[in-house]
């Protein structure tokens, strides 16, 4: 799923984003100096561990209602503004009904968020979704994958029918197409939901084993999990890599 890297891509990363690091600290930085104001926020957890029950702990708010909207006021605001040490990075679809902040009950400087068709990747997005883990340490990566994905559906029928999509949503199908192959093997009553599946755990597999986040996987310092959100009872459910 995740597109050839480039073969001077790790000199790049490590030579550009230091520059760019530097010349963008309001972007960037890895940490934040409290202002005059008093601000003293939440430390984020640091462990993939610590990070994965963060995130669920707010799932679970987020599904029975008891939420806490934490990191959601003016002290955080102006905390964050001289900084980021956000504690995960969530690859997400663009759905409007699957946004990651709320149904994670965080906020402001949490989370690193990266939506696209059916969560398709490409260079950039798969350069997006290794920026934290990368360059400040970020110990969790969340590859999420909804019920009824509109993407996932239209490239699920593109894919079947031979028929390509109109203008540049083919390439969302064309990106889809490992999850459309394992889903067909796979049959089932709803194939839709099956390519969805597939497509979180497929997709977080190949961010998991490729050449950047690898090591940092084997050193226990990054996770990388695949999930699947229903849009009826607001669960995420857990589908592979869940850190111990």
């Amino acid at each position: 799923m995740v597109a050839a890297e480039h073969p001077n891509r790790r000199a790049l990363l490590a030579g550009g984003l230091a520059v760019s690091t530097a010349a963008l600290a309001g972007c960037s930085s890895t940490s934040a100096t409290p202002l005059a104001t008093g601000a003293s926020p939440e430390v984020g957890p640091t462990t993939p561990a610590a990070a994965f029950a963060r995130l669920m702990d707010g799932n679970k708010r987020w599904v029975s209602g008891d939420l806490q909207h934490p990191d959601r006021d003016p002290n955080r605001r102006q905390f964050v503004a001289q900084g980021q040490k956000p504690f995960g990075a969530i690859l997400a679809c663009i759905d409007s009904r699957v946004p990651p902040e709320l149904l994670f009950d965080t906020g402001l400087g949490d989370l690193y968020v990266m939506r696209t068709g059916g969560e398709a990747v490409e260079p950039v997005v798969t350069g997006s979704v290794e920026y934290g883990p990368m360059t400040s340490g970020t110990p969790l990566i969340v590859v999420l994958g909804h019920q009824r994905c509109g993407a996932i559906e239209a490239a699920y029928k593109s894919l079947h029918g031979g028929k390509p999509l109109p203008g540049n949503l083919d390439a969302i199908a064309k990106a889809l197409r490992p999850a459309y192959d394992q889903a067909v093997k796979e049959g089932g009553a709803d194939p839709v939901e099956t390519m969805a599946r597939a497509q979180a755990k497929l997709t977080a597999a190949d961010l998991r084993s490729n050449q950047d986040l690898a090591p940092l996987v084997r050193k226990g310092s990054l996770a990388v999990v695949g999930a699947y959100y229903s849009l009826d009872t607001g669960k995420v459910e857990v589908l592979a890599g869940a850190p111990s």
